[in-house]
């Protein structure tokens, strides 16, 4: 699994004219998910997201998780991270895994990343042609890889 965490300000996602998800202080999160991922990636992964110290602390120091600021996820599938463009100019999206795999693992990222945070988690919603808005503070963007540990 791969995660895009983009430390915001605000946050949301529109789904044909319709906002789905909204957050304010927290995390945008950009899940690729791909045909070999497991639980154990995706609990690791939850884990080290809702643990990442990437707030200010009263020095401005990035020391602080999502809880220590009270902050929100707005979580957003996107299969176009395990994009392959290593032939050409059209990337190819055979490393991202197909929906039978991938919803499930979604829709467990989903619960997984609410008991970690301890309340429940906006999201996106699978496959749908989504407007993803964001104000980056920072900006602090991050990429973790499930299968990149050491």
């Amino acid at each position: 699994m791969i995660a895009v965490i983009q430390r915001v300000s605000e946050a949301s996602v529109t789904i044909e004219g319709q906002i789905k998800g909204k957050i304010g202080l927290g995390f945008l999160i950009l899940l690729g998910i791909t045909h070999t991922d497991t639980l154990e990636d995706l609990e690791w992964l939850a884990r080290k997201i809702v643990g990442m110290r990437i707030f200010g602390d009263a020095e401005g120091k990035m020391n602080l998780d999502l809880k220590a600021v009270s902050g929100n996820i707005l979580l957003i599938s996107q299969f176009t991270l395990h994009a392959n463009t290593k032939k050409g100019n059209r990337p190819s999206f055979i490393e991202a895994a197909r929906p039978e795999v991938a919803i499930p693992l979604y829709e467990k990222m989903i619960q997984q990343l609410s008991q970690e945070l301890g309340q429940p988690i906006q999201t996106g919603e699978f496959g749908a042609d989504m407007k993803v808005a964001l104000l980056n503070d920072g900006p602090v963007t991050i990429v973790i890889d499930s299968k990149n540990r050491m």
